[in-house]
């Protein structure tokens, strides 16, 4: 198994009337191997008040993650200044600009993409998705949004059971979280 060839997420967020959701399937692959099925990938932030996935490297991705919470408590939670703060950051810092990872921000107003290149990227609409599956989770979250009264949880979990047929490096382990 090398780890050159890691493939450890899907993540798919979604916001519908007033709530916003977002899912992570359990898959942690390694080349033609299986080596997690039940690995957490979203955690909330800021007092139960923002909620993040995290896709890419696992030992990346957890910086990343205690990295943007700090920015989060720095700017006291303002989830629009902590995420330009922490892509300034993650531009500009020799160690950080080597992460491979993509993560989703959320709280019940904001819904934003972030890449190490600077981008604080927000949808049109209210759909983001990112990982191995995530185009497939994506395609199927605007599909639900669009054409059914689910909830934004339904929605997120019924779109990585769908990414999960499609793709094999997405399993169905969801793992979901909803604000407020």
């Amino acid at each position: 198994m090398s780890p050159s060839k890691t493939h450890a997420t899907t993540i798919v967020a979604a916001r519908r009337d007033g709530k916003v959701a977002i899912a992570s399937d359990g898959q942690v692959s390694m080349d033609q191997v299986i080596v997690k099925a039940t690995a957490r990938k979203i955690r909330r932030m800021y007092h139960d008040r923002v909620v993040a996935g995290f896709s890419g490297s696992v030992a990346d991705a957890l910086a990343l993650a205690d990295r943007f919470e700090a920015k989060l408590q720095a700017a006291n939670g303002n989830l629009t200044r902590a995420a330009i703060d922490f892509v300034r950051e993650w531009r500009t810092d020799r160690l950080m600009r080597r992460f491979e990872a993509l993560v989703i921000v959320a709280d019940t107003e904001k819904l934003y993409l972030l890449s190490g290149d600077g981008n604080v990227l927000e949808p049109d609409d209210d759909v983001l998705a990112i990982g191995s599956g995530g185009a497939y989770a994506q395609a199927a979250a605007k599909a639900l949004l669009r054409n059914t009264s689910m909830s934004a949880r339904e929605i997120v979990t019924e779109a990585l059971k769908i990414a999960a047929e499609i793709c094999v490096y997405t399993n169905d382990q969801v793992v979901a979280d909803e604000l407020p």
